[in-house]
């Protein structure tokens, strides 16, 4: 590398919800959600990333989200935009937006759906980096987009000025050790899964895109700062502490549990945008029933 590339942050990032109220975004509740955020000590925001239900954002709710956020926020924390599509075109103008509105950096999912070759990947990549002018996290997340970023894909990436971090959600870490030990120089990694922040960052990664934190941000981020302060023991013992609540957050799928438990806080709506719905009765009993157990109800 000719030049030390930028870290956007090092600790938790919240994977912030987006609040609904009567099929709007409820923007006075998303204002003391961030508020209340930045309290606790979170170390970032993402915003309209998968736990913002983004994939059901209106394409000027996508964007009034970010400029939002990144209003509300004015600069005290980093301020991630969820910006990735499957269209790589409208990738590169929502992108654009949120360069042009101060989002102080871009996070990009791989393409879904329709899928990609190799080469289309790279290409889809680069293309967004060369047209836009803020750093860039790629996302790797297999299980929802069917398609998986490879160790030589992330090293032709990883030339890329711009192309700076990887928010790896793919859950296998000999994957993940592999990638840190090849590109670990030239791209930070970050977690995307709350169960594994401790094991990912124990081999060098520098923080976590977090959705636990939508409810306990401080204790996230505590957890992230122990491993970044090399107190793994302390960090160890937080990863084991909320597993049960971690897994609980999973039981369906991403953001219907953790927008469940914020209506159960006080914070928002339970109202979710179909395909999204409610949770199971028998699910969204043993949730309340865990956050019971850790005190939070």
């Amino acid at each position: 590398m000719s030049k030390q590339k930028q870290t956007i942050f090092t600790g938790a990032a919240t994977a912030i919800i987006t609040p609904f109220a009567n099929g709007k975004i409820d923007y006075e509740n998303f204002g003391k959600i961030i508020e209340d955020q930045i309290k606790n000590n979170i170390d970032a925001i993402v915003v309209a990333g998968t736990t913002g239900e983004a994939a059901t954002l209106t394409h000027e709710e996508h964007c009034d989200c970010i400029r939002y956020v990144v209003e509300t926020v004015a600069g005290r924390v980093p301020v991630v935009a969820g910006t990735g599509s499957n269209d790589t075109a409208y990738g590169i103008e929502l992108s654009q937006y949120a360069c042009e509105v101060g989002a102080d950096a871009l996070l990009l999912v791989t393409p879904y759906y329709n899928k990609t070759t190799t080469k289309g990947m790279i290409r889809n990549f680069m293309e967004t980096a060369d047209k836009t002018n803020k750093p860039i996290i790629l996302y790797n997340v297999p299980s929802r987009t069917g398609c998986n970023i490879s160790l030589p894909v992330y090293r032709e990436l990883a030339k890329h000025e711009r192309i700076v971090a990887v928010k790896e959600a793919s859950g296998n870490i000999s994957t993940i050790a592999e990638l840190i030990a090849e590109c670990g120089d030239s791209l930070d990694i970050y977690s995307g899964n709350d169960d594994q922040i401790v094991p990912i960052m124990s081999l060098g990664g520098k923080g976590v895109i977090s959705v636990l934190s939508n409810i306990l941000p401080k204790e996230t981020h505590d957890m992230a700062q122990m491993c970044l302060d090399n107190n793994f023991h302390g960090g160890t013992e937080l990863q084991l502490k909320y597993l049960k609540l971690i897994n609980a957050l999973f039981c369906e799928v991403n953001p219907v549990p953790v927008k469940t438990a914020m209506a159960q806080l006080g914070w928002c709506s339970d109202e979710m945008r179909l395909p999204l719905c409610e949770m199971e009765d028998a699910n969204q009993a043993k949730l309340l029933a865990i956050m019971k157990d850790y005190g939070l109800l």
